[in-house]
């Protein structure tokens, strides 16, 4: 019942008023959103009535030396900067992603940059990791009490690493290492982002050659840092490759000794796309959401029974059921993010009803 009137209410009133605000600008109002959940994050009141409009039973799991409260985790890409970071565990999220961010930072590309296709479910979107940096990353978490392990956030924190656009890719590896060593002691895990369609040459570093060598290199310094307790990488794929262009990708993370995988990021493709959304076919950039959800079960099932490598599922997940198909595929923990922003937190409950 409470979930089905937090659902009514999104659905019916506030997606309704979020989608027009604005002037209907999709960035402005998330722009918005991030806000006031950070403000949400600071008033202990709001704090406790959203947590018992929202949470869910949800289960325990362990990926990757990481205890997980439940399986539903925010992509990357929501709060790039970690405003809100205090705030997801109380919208029902068992783990959040923060990022992407770069070593440099960066305005991203020109706006607008961000379209819905509404009849289609998805979003597409060219935003180019515009973020404050790193280090900008590192010292708001740190402002927030928020380090590795200590549970400072209520669930885990994943950070997303990309390359700085004004960066050569022939230059990724020191780029990204510089990313890595100023979040990493907040980070209960890195994920590695080579795969977004919106910074020109990044998804070369998905060869296997080159992509051997920058988490060989992000590997060795998580080992250098805490031998005992090196914090897990995970690398994030696109949803584009060729069954031959996975193999390399699973080769390199295996011999690097990565923890896991994200599978998978946005698309290229517009294949799924309704006819009242056929215009946005000529926008640069990816395309997430329900176009995305039976390419990345693919993926994931492949990526699944191809190596021994735990999988985070992503992408298309608009439902329960969709969730329960990357978990029935091989995925061990899934991510929301377009599905969050059509369906709201309810999403996330009806993904733990479905899941346990």
């Amino acid at each position: 019942m409470r979930r089905a009137l937090v659902s009514a209410g999104y659905e019916r009133a506030l997606r309704p008023i979020l989608f027009k605000a604005r002037g209907g600008d999709p960035e402005r109002i998330h722009e918005d959103m991030i806000g006031a959940l950070a403000t949400l994050a600071r008033v202990p009141g709001a704090r406790s009535l959203v947590g018992a409009l929202t949470r869910t039973p949800s289960s325990p799991v362990e990926v990757a030396g990481i205890r997980f409260p439940g399986r539903v985790g925010l992509a990357a890409g929501m709060d790039k900067d970690g405003l809100a970071a205090l705030a997801w565990q109380r919208l029902g999220f068992a783990f959040a992603e923060l990022g992407t961010v770069t070593a440099i930072p960066q305005p991203g590309n020109p706006r607008p940059r961000v379209f819905r296709a509404t009849a289609s479910g998805g979003l597409v979107n060219r935003m180019g990791f515009n973020n404050h940096g790193a280090r900008a990353l590192a010292d708001r978490l740190a402002s927030k009490g928020v380090y590795r392990g200590n549970g400072a956030a209520g669930i885990p924190l994943g950070i997303s690493l990309g390359k700085s656009k004004v960066v050569e890719v022939t230059d990724a590896v020191a780029d990204y290492l510089t990313s890595f060593d100023a979040v990493q002691p907040h980070a209960d895990y890195i994920a590695v982002n080579v795969s977004s369609p919106n910074t020109p040459g990044l998804r070369t570093l998905q060869d296997g050659g080159a992509l051997a060598e920058l988490l060989g290199a992000l590997t060795e310094r998580a080992r250098a840092l805490d031998a005992a307790r090196p914090v897990p990488v995970l690398v994030k794929i696109a949803p584009d490759l060729t069954w031959p262009q996975v193999d390399e990708v699973l080769a390199a993370a295996t011999d690097a000794g990565v923890s896991g995988l994200i599978a998978t990021n946005t698309t290229l493709s517009r294949d799924g796309l309704a006819p009242a959304d056929a215009h946005l076919a000529q926008e640069a950039g990816g395309l997430s959401g329900r176009p995305l959800t039976a390419r990345a079960r693919a993926v994931v099932g492949y990526v699944a029974g191809h190596c021994d490598l735990p999988v985070i599922g992503s992408g298309g997940v608009m439902t329960g059921a969709d969730a329960r198909a990357l978990l029935d595929a091989g995925a061990s923990l899934v991510q929301i993010y377009t599905g969050f922003v059509y369906a709201g937190p309810a999403l996330i409950g009806a993904i733990n009803e479905e899941v346990g």
